[in-house]
């Protein structure tokens, strides 16, 4: 639910909220979390990078506020960034890859307004990974496709997460 109030970046950065809010335009976005689901998956996909993190040459980083714009700030589940990562309490680059994973209260809307975020901001990858449906999409700038083998995929590092091993935990 959006609250009402507007608050500037410098009170929206000094301040706390569990979970992590987002800020756009003043306005502060509550996030989705805290479902079974949602943290196992985001466990699974964060061990999944930190365990290949140098042989990919990749650093996970969950819950990370990004200053996507002016007067925006974006907290993807997971951010996926090139090694040297960036050492700022608030990232204000790009990640490699914007992680986010749906939940029973998200709306296309709003997942579409952050992926457009992203985008604009240069992130070459956007994954969303529904866990309901057991699909994921990924976006890029030239392209929209659904992993419909259920592999996720980059280039530039390539990489390959497999997320039916990933689902299979949500089982348990």
């Amino acid at each position: 639910m959006d609250a009402p109030v507007l608050i500037s970046e410098q009170e929206y950065l000094h301040s706390s909220y569990d979970p992590d809010c987002e800020l756009v335009d003043g306005h502060l976005l509550e996030r989705n979390a805290g479902e079974r689901e949602h943290s196992i998956l985001l466990g699974e996909l964060d061990y999944c990078f930190r365990s290949r993190a140098k042989q990919w040459g990749l650093r996970a980083f969950p819950v990370q506020r990004v200053r996507v714009a002016a007067g925006r700030y974006r907290v993807p589940d997971l951010s996926i960034y090139k090694d040297p990562a960036p050492r700022d309490d608030v990232f204000a680059a790009p990640p490699f890859i914007a992680i986010e994973i749906l939940s029973s209260e998200d709306r296309m809307s709003r997942v579409r307004r952050k992926i457009d975020d992203y985008l604009e901001f240069g992130v070459p990858y956007v994954w969303i990974i529904d866990p309901n449906t057991r699909k994921a999409d990924v976006y890029t700038p030239g392209a929209i496709y659904e992993a419909k083998d259920l592999i996720l995929r980059t280039e530039d590092p390539p990489i390959e997460v497999p997320l039916a091993e990933l689902f299979q935990a949500l089982d348990e």
